[in-house]
């Protein structure tokens, strides 16, 4: 699916841009707009940077994990630490791989997407500055036909900022 999103100043400029969108007999059921009065990013989903974050982090962990626990085991190996000397050497090696596998699970939310779980990323910050500052968005989303319709309709309204995406599978 892909989406189009233009910033524009005032709820005026949003109706307008709304209106030309429905007068080139655009399906305004892909249409939205959010802001004062209309959607909240919440409510229109599209903004959510949690999701990609989570997934990102998932996908690292996959790697990670494993990798740290092979890379715990053979630390052990090679130095012969013994962490607790009560469980012997292949409770050491076990529990070395353990502490390797948690240190690649903290490093896949750390480096892959936690901090965007956390702290939002991606455009979606910037997008909800702007609805909190009083500006509107003007969203389509549909196949490439229809949202490079709609980006030479939203052009007409000089908006701060248009935007194109294309939603990964």
């Amino acid at each position: 699916m892909n989406y189009v999103v233009a910033i524009l100043p005032d709820r005026i400029q949003a109706e307008a841009a709304y209106s030309a969108l429905e007068a080139a007999n655009l399906p305004m059921s892909q249409v939205s707009i959010l802001g004062r009065g209309y959607k909240s990013a919440d409510e229109y989903g599209f903004l959510d940077p949690k999701k990609p974050a989570r997934k990102q982090a998932l996908l690292m962990a996959t790697w990670l994990v494993p990798f740290g626990f092979i890379a715990g085991v053979a630390f052990n190996l090679a130095t012969a630490y013994q962490l607790v000397p009560s469980a012997g050497v292949l409770g050491n090696q076990i529990i070395g791989g353990v502490l390797g596998a948690i240190a690649g699970a903290m490093g896949s939310f750390f480096v892959g997407g936690g901090t965007g779980l956390v702290f939002g990323g991606g455009d979606a910050l910037p997008y909800r500055n702007r609805l909190k500052a009083g500006k509107y968005l003007v969203v389509v989303k549909g196949q490439p036909n229809l949202t490079n319709q709609a980006t030479k309709i939203l052009k007409q309204f000089d908006p701060e900022n248009i935007q194109g995406y294309v939603e990964p599978d």
